[in-house]
């Protein structure tokens, strides 16, 4: 216990201070960690990820697993949604922790980023049937580069980042179908590879343009993770996984004080836009009166909406949301090799 509060900043406790601060200290993230959620809702866009740490169980050493997910509510503020210690990265305990984030409040959520394990891919499709999947650019990269001659890999990785650098949703599908054409025939399995993700890496182009780069990696939860990284790394190894609760939770309970408190994560023209679904009007089905009412109450705060031409404008709810995830393909990834992320999303 010495060691978690010097990571908070204080020094020469005595016995009876300590126990004291941790018991206000457990009651502090006992509380964050089971918040309710609706009333900052609807979260828009969700990020999970995992990190290890290890701890002392049964006069051994081993690995446990930290799974953490942040949000973006209705404010266009970011919010760490719940943290949960498990053995390892499985689908149940994956399962679980996304149950009580729904239990919680949870709700309205159109897109979660993530890597591709197997286990988190399908709470996601159990949890939050609404929502679509991406799966975050940078692991995929890595993911394509196993199957990529080591000789081809930079022609092949430049293509990739060129999609990713185009400025509307049709110029990105363009570039990925040459980067398909460039490898299709000479490298068999990256083809595949490409061929059978397009739509969980290109996920992020059923939003808008201005905030792709938010959504379409980890990369913000990694800088997070390097937080917690930062604060833990003077304990090593944790007494149990009690106190890896109450140190990771009190770093996550003051970074989203921060979010609430800094500027706006996305902005809310932005985060009105993406709960918009556009429609084809064909024939004129829907009236040019009954499309100015939707246009004028989306996201029911007034913020309103500019229907495109030719497309009319419904609002989709927490309960209402149409998006398939039936695009997911996934695979195992463990959770520490995320820290192959950079800062830029690349």
């Amino acid at each position: 216990m010495d060691k978690l509060v010097k990571t908070l900043g204080i020094h020469s406790l005595s016995k009876s201070q300590v126990s004291r601060m941790a018991a206000e200290l457990d009651e502090h993230v006992d509380e964050f960690r089971h918040r309710p959620l609706g009333d900052s809702g609807p979260f828009t866009f969700v990020a999970a990820d995992a990190l290890t740490m290890k701890v002392r169980e049964g006069g051994r050493v081993i690995n446990a697993v930290v799974v953490i997910a942040t949000g973006v509510n209705a404010d266009g503020r970011r919010e760490v949604l719940g943290l949960r210690v498990a053995n390892s990265e499985t689908g149940p305990a994956w399962n679980s922790f996304f149950a009580d984030l729904v239990a919680r409040g949870l709700s309205g959520v159109r897109l979660v980023t993530s890597d591709a394990h197997a286990g988190l891919v399908e709470a996601i499709v159990v949890n939050l049937p609404g929502a679509t999947w991406q799966r975050c650019r940078t692991h995929y990269a890595a993911n394509l580069m196993s199957v990529t001659p080591e000789a081809m890999w930079p022609a092949v990785k430049a293509m990739l980042h060129s999609v990713h650098d185009q400025p509307d949703a049709d110029a990105v599908h363009a570039q990925f179908d040459r980067l398909l054409d460039y490898v299709d025939g000479k490298l068999p399995d990256a083809f595949e590879h490409l061929d059978t993700t397009r739509a969980d890496i290109l996920a992020f182009t059923g939003f808008p343009e201005g905030l792709w780069a938010q959504i379409w990696s980890n990369n913000p939860n990694k800088r997070l993770n390097r937080e917690i990284r930062r604060r833990t790394n003077s304990v090593g190894i944790f007494p149990n996984r009690d106190t890896i609760i109450r140190l990771v939770g009190a770093v996550l309970a003051e970074q989203t004080d921060e979010w609430a408190e800094g500027r706006r994560y996305l902005g809310l023209d932005i985060l009105a836009r993406s709960r918009l679904t556009l429609v084809p009007d064909i024939e004129n089905e829907v009236s040019t009166d009954t499309v100015l009412k939707l246009s004028l109450t989306i996201y029911n705060e007034g913020h309103g909406a500019t229907p495109l031409p030719g497309m009319t404008v419904s609002n989709v709810g927490a309960h209402s949301e149409s998006h398939s995830t039936g695009g997911m393909r996934p695979s195992q990834e463990s959770p520490d090799q995320n820290d192959i992320c950079g800062a830029d999303g690349t």
